[in-house]
């Protein structure tokens, strides 16, 4: 994503993140008096990594593994005829039961809400979750639809011509958020 960036700079660094990470795991074990019947679900394709680590720092404050899965959104995309007309649809894999559990939804940023919005669609197609929650690891404002996140790792207020971008050793080999323009 970085072509054609300019005024580029790292907000946060790879320690920042993991504490951000150690924070929300702890935030979300607290809202929810524990880990019992909370999965954790991460929209491709940073959401997934964030997830999984979530996942992980929760197994290791609490000593039990919570289950972690993947969720593609393309076909629920409110936009889905703009972005190609043969759009690559990636796997869902959520190997586990969501009915009557508390699902964690993870995602790098959130913006404008709709890919948030679409996540719950896909999600409600699976099953009937207690609740859904919403965890990010960045709120950049601009919201075009009415959905907030339960559990924020970072507030970045941007100008709609800046961007946000998270990189992740998993995906990029880095472990940064930086913020340009286009």
């Amino acid at each position: 994503m970085s072509d054609n960036l300019v005024n580029i700079k790292t907000l946060v660094d790879k320690e920042d993140i993991d504490r951000v990470l150690t924070r929300i795991a702890h935030e979300v074990l607290e809202k929810n008096k524990g880990s019992k019947d909370i999965v954790l679900v991460g929209i491709k394709t940073r959401g997934v990594p964030i997830a999984n680590r979530i996942a992980k720092k929760i197994e290791n404050i609490e000593n039990k593994v919570v289950p972690c899965g993947e969720l593609d959104i393309t076909l629920y995309r409110d936009d889905l005829s703009q972005i190609s007309s043969q759009p690559i649809v990636h796997n869902t894999e959520i190997p586990f039961d969501i009915n009557d559990k508390v699902v964690i939804l993870v995602d790098d940023v959130i913006f404008t809400g709709r890919t948030v919005r679409s996540a719950m669609d896909a999600l409600i197609d699976l099953g009937r979750p207690a609740a859904i929650q919403l965890a990010v690891l960045v709120d950049r404002g601009h919201r075009e639809v009415p959905i907030r996140a339960d559990f924020v790792g970072k507030n970045i207020p941007t100008s709609k011509k800046e961007i946000i971008e998270v990189k992740l050793n998993e995906i990029d080999n880095s472990d940064e958020i930086i913020i340009a323009e286009k």
